[in-house]
């Protein structure tokens, strides 16, 4: 039997959600499991944590910057820091939870449009209608995504998911619950990758 999905938790103001977003298939798929895409939002946990975005913290931030573009680099991946950052996460959040409508896959599809637009185009996904051009870009309907950001039962969805996500402890992006056991960025991915062939130690 299968093992539960990981329970992939990530907000696109983060590179390093880019970073895991393009791997975290690959790394599921390769112990039999799926991924249970999760967008969250950051300001909302940092309200909880006292922490901020790592380009605004002194000294850090600089190192911050140059460790994007290095990672992404390192994994093969486009990079481009864009003109608007941070960013409103929340239209492309929601999108992604009516795109789960149909799927993880669709879910995916999502996800890795609007991270690529953001972090290997350096542009804009903060509102509606930027995204929805994204979305439209990558085949999906622009209208029905627009309707999708704009239902009341998806803005709760993502209300509800990011209540949850705290109650579970999620407090960085990107953060995979494995079975219950949490993994915090892109850089734990081979001790994910251990665990899940191990059974954990």
């Amino acid at each position: 039997m299968p093992g539960a999905p990981l329970e992939f938790y990530y907000d696109f103001n983060s590179p390093y959600g880019y970073i895991g977003a393009h791997r975290i298939t690959a790394l599921a798929q390769k112990h039999g499991r799926t991924v249970a895409w999760h967008p969250t939002l950051l300001g909302a946990i940092f309200k909880v944590t006292g922490a901020g975005p790592l380009p605004n913290v002194p000294l850090k931030g600089d190192y911050s910057l140059r460790d994007f573009a290095r990672s992404a680099k390192f994994h093969g991946l486009e990079y481009q820091l864009p003109a608007e950052h941070p960013f409103s996460p929340v239209a492309a959040s929601r999108a992604v939870i009516w795109a789960r409508g149909d799927g993880a896959e669709a879910a995916e599809k999502m996800t890795l449009a609007l991270y690529d637009a953001v972090w290997a185009q350096g542009r804009s996904i903060a509102g509606a209608a930027a995204t929805a051009v994204i979305a439209g870009e990558a085949g999906f309907d622009a209208e029905a995504v627009t309707a999708g950001m704009n239902d009341p039962a998806v803005k709760q969805t993502l209300l509800d998911e990011v209540d949850d996500a705290i109650k579970k402890g999620v407090f960085g992006s990107p953060f995979v619950l494995v079975d219950g056991e949490p993994f915090w960025g892109a850089d734990r991915f081979d001790q994910i990758d251990k665990w899940l062939e191990t059974g954990g130690w």
